[in-house]
């Protein structure tokens, strides 16, 4: 009763952050276990945490090789965390509670709404059965594309295990894999492999598109003109940020057309590679960066600001250089609320890339835009790495865990936890006139 009497006093925001802060906590002690490793000691602390957090968050930066530390048992807890942290939390409380027969209460679906992004409460339960259906439906499918191939490979029985962690692992777009070295690691080993590539792109975008959007599929079909306008944008901004991130990496490095596609789709928030990024230049070490920084839309399992963020900005500068008074786009206003959210999780993700990135260079003497790389891996939770993560400290790795935590959570999430409620403002304070730029 003490349980769901505090649960009561928090707000939908603050159940999300904690919820996650749970399922790490969770899944710490579990890693933590005899029968999570392959050598039966257990993980250390912060071995347990730092896997748990990234996983939870569906990350993929890891401190050691997936497939050779952790035993059978705990490469299912990881999958379990990836799951539920894709999903969230939230979602699977209330999944469970439909699943049983129980009555879902107002607070349920209040959270559930905040959870997955939906603009309104009503029809919240529908769009959980929508959401569970599609996400089994898609990983299902990539579960029996990557089967074939991982047999040949590794036998029928380690393949069947190989193609449901891959399948699961690329459409909450968390970048765990179990390649362990063969092959360079990660994909590379089916680097040329056109099914293998165009499975795990699908899955990536399939999750990252967001369950809004697809639900928006299920009901008007082929039919653009009845698209809500966020579902027009999110796919001019993926297709966008697909096409022209691929060409850049295709004409700036020595790689095939199937490799500069890949990386363009998974440095956005997926993790897998079928290259080896540590020979980047560079310009596209600054690409991806960037790409993995806006992350994926919302509602989605992908992270960083949101391709919907990086659009209300770039929206926000046209409008000022054709000297408009309102954010327009295809004969739509954007509400100056929303630009204001868009302009403070941009600054945000600013202070954290670059403060984190000065201190990781700073505590370990790494190069800076090896540390920048890292850094927005984390906290677009990402999980590209080029080989710096197991090497830092204890005190950078934390900084990575809460980087992977809050881009998981979400900015507005993490503000609006912190006020629960909206304080009323009786009235304004005088302007104050102030010059920029």
């Amino acid at each position: 009763m003490n349980i769901f009497s505090l649960l009561q006093r928090l707000s939908s925001f603050q159940i999300i952050v904690l919820s996650f802060a749970f399922l790490i906590g969770t899944g710490t002690l579990l890693l933590m276990t005899p029968w999570a490793t392959q050598d039966g000691q257990g993980a250390a602390l912060l071995t347990a945490c730092f896997t748990a957090v990234s996983a939870s968050c569906v990350t993929g930066l890891t401190v050691v090789d997936t497939a050779a530390y952790w035993s059978s048992f705990g490469q299912l807890v990881i999958l379990l965390l990836i799951q539920v942290g894709g999903l969230g939390v939230v979602t699977m409380a209330v999944a469970i509670t439909v699943g049983m027969g129980q009555h879902v209460s107002l607070m349920q679906r209040s959270t559930m709404q905040d959870a997955i992004s939906a603009q309104q409460i009503g029809g919240i339960v529908r769009m959980l059965r929508f959401v569970l259906k599609f996400t089994a439906g898609t990983e299902l499918l990539g579960v029996c594309l990557l089967w074939p191939h991982f047999a040949r490979d590794y036998g029928w029985l380690q393949g069947i295990w190989m193609a449901i962690f891959h399948s699961v692992s690329a459409f909450c777009n968390a970048g765990f894999d179990l390649m362990s070295s063969r092959g360079g690691g990660s994909l590379m080993a089916y680097a040329g492999d056109p099914l293998v590539n165009l499975t795990i792109m699908g899955l990536i975008v399939a999750g990252g598109l967001g369950f809004l959007t697809w639900a928006d599929f299920s009901v008007n079909r082929l039919h653009w003109r009845k698209w809500t306008f966020q579902t027009r944008i999110i796919l001019l901004m993926t297709a966008l940020l697909v096409a022209v991130p691929a060409l850049l990496f295709f004409t700036q490095e020595p790689i095939s057309g199937w490799q500069a596609l890949f990386q363009s789709v998974t440095t956005r928030t997926a993790g897998f590679n079928t290259m080896d990024i540590e020979t980047l230049s560079e310009g596209s070490r600054c690409i991806m960066i960037i790409l993995m920084l806006t992350g994926g839309a919302p509602g989605s399992t992908a992270g960083g600001i949101k391709t919907t963020t990086a659009f209300a900005l770039f929206m926000t500068m046209v409008s000022v250089l054709r000297m408009r008074g309102d954010v327009e786009c295809q004969s739509r206003r954007i509400p100056t609320e929303t630009v204001r959210h868009a302009l403070a999780i941009f600054v945000m993700y600013l202070f954290l890339f670059f403060g984190a990135s000065i201190a990781i260079g700073y505590l370990d003497r790494a190069p800076m835009i090896d540390a920048m790389v890292e850094v927005s891996s984390a906290l677009g939770t990402v999980g590209l790495s080029i080989g710096l993560t197991e090497k830092l400290s204890p005190l950078s790795q934390i900084m990575l865990m809460f980087l992977m935590y809050f881009g998981r959570v979400g900015a507005l999430t993490m503000i609006y936890a912190l006020h629960k409620r909206k304080k009323a403002v009786p009235c304004r304070l005088p302007e104050g006139r102030l010059t920029v730029g």
